[in-house]
Protein backbone atom coordinates (compact mmCIF):
# COMPACT_ATOMS: atom_id res chain seq x y z
CA UNK A 1 0.00 0.00 0.00
CA UNK A 2 1.66 3.12 -0.94
CA UNK A 3 1.48 6.22 1.64
CA UNK A 4 0.03 9.59 0.11
CA UNK A 5 0.75 12.95 1.38
CA UNK A 6 -1.02 15.84 -0.32
CA UNK A 7 0.42 19.45 0.41
CA UNK A 8 -2.29 22.30 0.17
CA UNK A 9 -2.23 25.57 0.33
CA UNK A 10 -6.26 26.55 0.40
CA UNK A 11 -9.82 25.49 0.89
CA UNK A 12 -8.44 21.73 -0.44
CA UNK A 13 -11.22 21.02 -3.14
CA UNK A 14 -8.56 18.32 -5.18
CA UNK A 15 -7.27 16.91 -1.79
CA UNK A 16 -11.18 15.92 -1.19
CA UNK A 17 -11.90 14.37 -4.26
CA UNK A 18 -7.84 12.52 -3.80
CA UNK A 19 -8.54 11.50 -0.16
CA UNK A 20 -12.49 9.99 -0.65
CA UNK A 21 -10.97 7.83 -3.74
CA UNK A 22 -8.35 5.99 -1.54
CA UNK A 23 -10.86 3.19 -0.46
CA UNK A 24 -11.09 -0.24 -1.13
CA UNK A 25 -8.91 -1.64 -3.52
CA UNK A 26 -7.31 1.65 -4.67
CA UNK A 27 -3.20 0.96 -3.51
CA UNK A 28 -3.05 4.52 -1.88
CA UNK A 29 -3.77 5.70 1.50
CA UNK A 30 -3.68 9.33 2.97
CA UNK A 31 -1.28 10.01 5.82
CA UNK A 32 -0.39 12.99 5.74
CA UNK A 33 -1.88 16.45 4.52
CA UNK A 34 0.53 19.50 5.15
CA UNK A 35 0.00 23.47 4.30
CA UNK A 36 1.75 26.42 3.94
CA UNK A 37 -1.02 28.34 5.68
CA UNK A 38 -2.18 26.99 9.05
CA UNK A 39 -5.43 28.98 8.16
CA UNK A 40 -6.01 26.87 4.82
CA UNK A 41 -9.85 25.59 5.09
CA UNK A 42 -8.53 22.17 4.03
CA UNK A 43 -6.56 21.27 6.94
CA UNK A 44 -9.66 20.91 8.35
CA UNK A 45 -11.51 19.02 6.37
CA UNK A 46 -9.10 16.17 6.31
CA UNK A 47 -8.91 16.43 10.00
CA UNK A 48 -12.92 15.58 9.81
CA UNK A 49 -11.91 12.72 7.32
CA UNK A 50 -8.96 11.57 9.86
CA UNK A 51 -6.07 12.32 8.02
CA UNK A 52 -2.81 13.61 10.21
CA UNK A 53 -2.24 16.85 9.17
CA UNK A 54 0.51 19.74 9.40
CA UNK A 55 1.10 23.44 9.08
CA UNK A 56 4.09 25.07 8.31
CA UNK A 57 3.59 29.06 7.48
CA UNK A 58 6.02 30.02 4.91
CA UNK A 59 5.64 33.74 5.85
CA UNK A 60 8.09 33.96 8.78
CA UNK A 61 10.78 32.41 6.64
CA UNK A 62 9.98 34.95 3.78
CA UNK A 63 13.60 35.48 1.54
CA UNK A 64 14.68 31.76 2.58
CA UNK A 65 12.95 29.08 0.79
CA UNK A 66 15.46 26.92 1.77
CA UNK A 67 14.74 27.30 5.51
CA UNK A 68 11.08 26.92 4.83
CA UNK A 69 11.68 24.03 3.00
CA UNK A 70 13.64 22.08 5.49
CA UNK A 71 10.98 23.03 8.11
CA UNK A 72 8.27 21.44 5.70
CA UNK A 73 10.67 18.38 5.52
CA UNK A 74 10.25 17.67 9.05
CA UNK A 75 6.49 16.40 9.13
CA UNK A 76 7.01 15.28 5.65
CA UNK A 77 9.64 12.70 6.19
CA UNK A 78 8.39 11.58 9.41
CA UNK A 79 4.90 10.73 7.84
CA UNK A 80 7.30 8.47 5.32
CA UNK A 81 5.34 9.06 1.98
CA UNK A 82 5.89 7.36 -0.90
CA UNK A 83 3.51 9.70 -3.29
CA UNK A 84 3.50 13.40 -2.62
CA UNK A 85 0.68 15.06 -4.50
CA UNK A 86 0.29 19.23 -4.65
CA UNK A 87 -2.99 20.36 -4.33
CA UNK A 88 -3.48 23.98 -4.76
CA UNK A 89 -0.17 23.97 -3.24
CA UNK A 90 0.90 27.66 -4.11
CA UNK A 91 4.22 27.39 -3.01
CA UNK A 92 7.16 27.14 -5.82
CA UNK A 93 9.50 24.39 -4.35
CA UNK A 94 13.86 24.40 -4.81
CA UNK A 95 15.10 21.94 -7.10
CA UNK A 96 16.97 20.60 -4.52
CA UNK A 97 13.68 20.03 -2.31
CA UNK A 98 12.14 18.27 -5.94
CA UNK A 99 15.33 16.43 -6.28
CA UNK A 100 14.77 14.18 -2.89
CA UNK A 101 11.07 12.97 -4.21
CA UNK A 102 11.85 13.44 -8.35
CA UNK A 103 10.00 10.59 -9.93
CA UNK A 104 7.06 10.55 -6.82
CA UNK A 105 5.63 13.89 -6.70
CA UNK A 106 2.77 14.61 -8.74
CA UNK A 107 0.95 17.66 -9.66
CA UNK A 108 -2.29 19.21 -11.31
CA UNK A 109 -2.49 22.40 -12.98
CA UNK A 110 -5.59 24.30 -14.82
CA UNK A 111 -4.40 24.37 -18.20
CA UNK A 112 -4.12 21.91 -21.20
CA UNK A 113 -0.29 22.02 -20.26
CA UNK A 114 2.85 22.93 -22.44
CA UNK A 115 -0.15 25.76 -22.91
CA UNK A 116 -0.13 28.17 -20.15
CA UNK A 117 1.69 27.03 -17.40
CA UNK A 118 1.57 29.35 -14.32
CA UNK A 119 -0.89 31.55 -13.35
CA UNK A 120 -4.03 32.99 -14.46
CA UNK A 121 -4.44 29.86 -17.60
CA UNK A 122 -8.13 30.82 -17.48
CA UNK A 123 -7.74 34.26 -18.53
CA UNK A 124 -4.49 33.28 -21.00
CA UNK A 125 -7.07 30.68 -22.36
CA UNK A 126 -10.08 33.27 -23.30
CA UNK A 127 -7.46 36.08 -24.19
CA UNK A 128 -6.08 33.68 -26.92
CA UNK A 129 -9.86 33.06 -27.98
CA UNK A 130 -8.98 29.14 -27.58
CA UNK A 131 -12.17 27.28 -28.22
CA UNK A 132 -11.44 24.54 -25.23
CA UNK A 133 -9.50 24.91 -21.68
CA UNK A 134 -8.75 21.55 -19.20
CA UNK A 135 -6.45 20.44 -16.47
CA UNK A 136 -3.02 18.42 -16.74
CA UNK A 137 -1.59 15.91 -14.33
CA UNK A 138 2.01 15.53 -14.48
CA UNK A 139 4.90 14.41 -12.60
CA UNK A 140 6.76 17.68 -10.59
CA UNK A 141 10.35 18.08 -12.28
CA UNK A 142 12.55 21.53 -11.75
CA UNK A 143 11.00 23.11 -14.54
CA UNK A 144 7.84 24.62 -13.64
CA UNK A 145 4.93 22.90 -14.90
CA UNK A 146 6.93 20.86 -17.88
CA UNK A 147 6.96 17.75 -16.11
CA UNK A 148 6.08 14.39 -17.88
CA UNK A 149 1.88 14.65 -18.83
CA UNK A 150 0.49 12.08 -16.65
CA UNK A 151 -3.25 12.84 -18.13
CA UNK A 152 -5.57 15.36 -19.57
CA UNK A 153 -9.09 16.69 -19.46
CA UNK A 154 -10.52 19.14 -21.78
CA UNK A 155 -13.29 21.40 -21.24
CA UNK A 156 -14.76 23.23 -24.12
CA UNK A 157 -15.05 27.13 -23.77
CA UNK A 158 -18.55 28.80 -24.28
CA UNK A 159 -19.92 31.62 -25.47
CA UNK A 160 -19.65 33.98 -22.56
CA UNK A 161 -17.18 32.05 -20.67
CA UNK A 162 -15.64 34.28 -17.88
CA UNK A 163 -12.17 33.15 -16.29
CA UNK A 164 -14.41 32.08 -13.53
CA UNK A 165 -17.10 30.00 -14.97
CA UNK A 166 -14.46 28.15 -16.95
CA UNK A 167 -12.24 27.61 -13.37
CA UNK A 168 -15.61 26.47 -11.96
CA UNK A 169 -16.32 23.33 -15.19
CA UNK A 170 -12.16 22.72 -15.27
CA UNK A 171 -11.94 22.08 -11.41
CA UNK A 172 -15.13 19.72 -11.89
CA UNK A 173 -12.71 17.10 -14.19
CA UNK A 174 -9.24 18.01 -11.68
CA UNK A 175 -11.90 16.49 -9.22
CA UNK A 176 -12.19 13.53 -11.69
CA UNK A 177 -8.86 13.32 -13.98
CA UNK A 178 -6.56 13.62 -10.43
CA UNK A 179 -7.89 10.36 -8.38
CA UNK A 180 -7.81 8.48 -11.69
CA UNK A 181 -4.21 9.78 -12.23
CA UNK A 182 -2.98 9.06 -8.95
CA UNK A 183 -4.63 5.79 -8.86
CA UNK A 184 -3.25 4.73 -11.94
CA UNK A 185 0.63 6.14 -10.91
CA UNK A 186 0.06 4.38 -7.03
CA UNK A 187 -0.53 0.79 -9.56
CA UNK A 188 3.29 1.78 -10.95
CA UNK A 189 1.43 2.87 -14.17
CA UNK A 190 2.98 5.98 -15.34
CA UNK A 191 0.94 5.96 -18.66
CA UNK A 192 -1.22 9.03 -19.36
CA UNK A 193 -4.84 8.71 -18.79
CA UNK A 194 -6.61 11.39 -21.35
CA UNK A 195 -10.47 11.95 -20.80
CA UNK A 196 -13.17 13.38 -23.10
Amino acid sequence: MKRIAILISGGGSNMVALVRSMTGDHPGRPVLVLSNDPEAGGLKKAAEMGIATAAIDHRPFRGDRAAFEAALLEPLLAAGPDIICLAGFMRILTPAFIARFEGRMLNIHPSLLPKYPGLHTHQRALDAGDTEAGCTTHEVTQDLDAGPILGQARVPILPGDTADTLAARVLVQEHILYPATLRRFAAGDRSPIFLP
